[in-house]
């Protein structure tokens, strides 16, 4: 669930229509939805209420502060990721009980990404279960267990909804309850993902007038550098008209393009849309996951500003970096 939808023919961000933050803001743009984060971080905290545990945000998925204070008022911890070399599991166990003034308190496990079924939770919890009841008879006095976080999202609106929280929070506990230990989870994309859009304006669909067969191209002003996933991942995201289209509105198959000079710069590929005119808006839903994060500056690019809402409130919770701010960052070196 997530709290954008259409009121009086446009679409809103809780309380604030998208055409005003358009027009005060400029496009394209990130929208966040301080409601949806509020709600997908209570109902998956709630769904563990009846145990010891603790709900840590992954940040990799959207590290912009403004996200990041709203979970931390809620009570959510934050997981922070950094890499270690892997040996075996029991190995590094072993190996970490014998460094000074270093106690081995706890197993952490992550086995994916977007995982819309229950199974694979099942299997993996049954099989940490077991580790942490191995690493005990070695002499680690394991208290804490850290299930990482996974749970999947809808990203089409005719998805298959994924497991409900409450169902996963079973999972859990079935394969937990004798282990005796604080749980520890890392939801990221559950919490943010539906919690933000990206706007953006149309520039100019091209089609070919004599040859209606051919491709349409609907290119807008957001380009592959402020949302990559779509040609990075091949992800899918939808996308719809910040007006409301008029009930019954013929479609026509285009792809959604930016103006960058690159094959793999486009946001949807074969797409049935109601064909938009220039100047018109588009939101590109679920993109408050791996959106901003992995925005960059490609083409001399600015990064997008990021908004959040709150009501009948907004705040620009990160400003747009301008051409002559980013160029102004480079060095020319004295030997020139």
């Amino acid at each position: 669930m997530h709290h954008f939808a259409y009121r009086a023919g446009v679409l809103h961000a809780e309380d604030v229509a998208l055409d005003r933050l358009a027009a005060e803001v400029g496009t394209p743009f990130y929208c966040y939805s301080t409601a949806t984060l509020t709600r997908h971080y209570k109902v998956f905290a709630g769904a563990f209420a009846d145990v010891r545990a603790l709900v840590c945000y992954a940040m990799k998925a959207n590290s912009n502060q403004a996200v990041i204070a709203t979970l931390a008022r809620l009570g959510a911890g934050a997981d922070v990721v950094f890499g270690i070399p892997i040996s075996s599991a029991r190995e590094i166990y072993a190996h970490a009980a014998k460094l000074p003034g270093v106690r081995v308190t706890g197993v952490d496990m992550h086995i994916g990404s977007q995982i819309t079924q229950l199974q694979p939770f099942d299997d993996a919890f049954v099989l940490l279960s077991d580790f942490v009841r191995t690493l005990r008879a070695d002499g680690h006095g394991i208290e804490h267990v850290d299930l990482g976080g996974g749970l999947g999202i809808p990203y089409r609106h005719d998805n298959e909804p994924p497991p409900d929280p409450a169902a996963y929070a079973e999972v859990v506990k079935r394969a937990t309850r004798a282990l005796d230990c604080t749980l520890i989870f890392e939801p990221g994309r559950l919490i943010v993902g539906n919690a933000g859009i990206m706007v953006t304006r149309v520039l100019y669909v091209k089609r070919n007038r004599t040859d209606p067969s051919t491709k349409t191209f609907i290119i807008v002003d957001a380009a592959m550098n402020d949302l990559i996933r779509p040609t990075l991942y091949e992800a899918h995201h939808d996308i719809i008209p910040v007006k409301a289209p008029i009930v019954g509105a013929s479609r026509t198959v285009a792809d959604v393009v930016g103006p960058v000079c690159e094959s793999g710069d486009f946001f949807a590929l074969d797409r049935a849309l109601v064909e938009p005119e220039p100047g018109e808006l588009l939101a590109v839903m679920t993109a408050g996951a791996y959106g901003a994060v992995q925005a960059g500056t490609y083409n001399t690019r600015p990064l997008i500003p990021e908004i959040m809402v709150r009501g009948d409130r907004f705040a620009v919770v990160r400003p747009r970096v301008e051409v002559a701010e980013l160029i102004s960052r480079d060095r020319i070196p004295d030997w020139e």
